[in-house]
């Protein structure tokens, strides 16, 4: 399984605009008023494919609503494995976008899963079943 550094700060989705001959990436407010960001650091940022569906943000959420993650450990759920990631495991998204990372997946593969571990942005798991269509 990958291992993410508990330092892992954010996780959301983002649009690369052009301005001025130089190409940013926004991150939204709320990662910088809830502490989750500080402006003028330097973060290591890493680029997944571009979401096939429209993610409800912590932005875009009611202020008054807490962010929880759409899973919980222990939950057995089938995703589909959308991407690989850089130590080679399996990249699915759920609910509003969250990422969850299965070992030895490969894109395309529909597995059975069950949720070892969840975090605030990403959760792991396990394979129950390797279901390949």
């Amino acid at each position: 399984m990958v291992e993410i550094s508990e330092s892992l700060r954010s996780v959301h989705s983002v649009t690369l605009e052009e301005r001025n001959g130089e190409y940013v990436l926004e991150v939204p407010s709320d990662q910088i008023t809830h502490d989750t960001l500080s402006a003028g650091e330097t973060y290591r940022v890493a680029i997944l494919d571009t979401v096939t569906t429209p993610v409800e943000t912590e932005s875009t959420q009611k202020q008054d609503q807490p962010v929880t993650p759409p899973v919980t450990q222990g939950e057995i759920r089938r995703v589909t494995i959308e991407t690989v990631g850089d130590q080679g495991d399996g990249i699915a998204k759920v609910d509003r976008g969250f990422v969850v990372i299965v070992p030895e997946a490969e894109p395309g593969d529909e597995p059975l899963v069950e949720i070892s571990q969840v975090r605030q942005n990403v959760a792991f798991a396990n394979p129950v079943d390797r279901h390949t269509p």
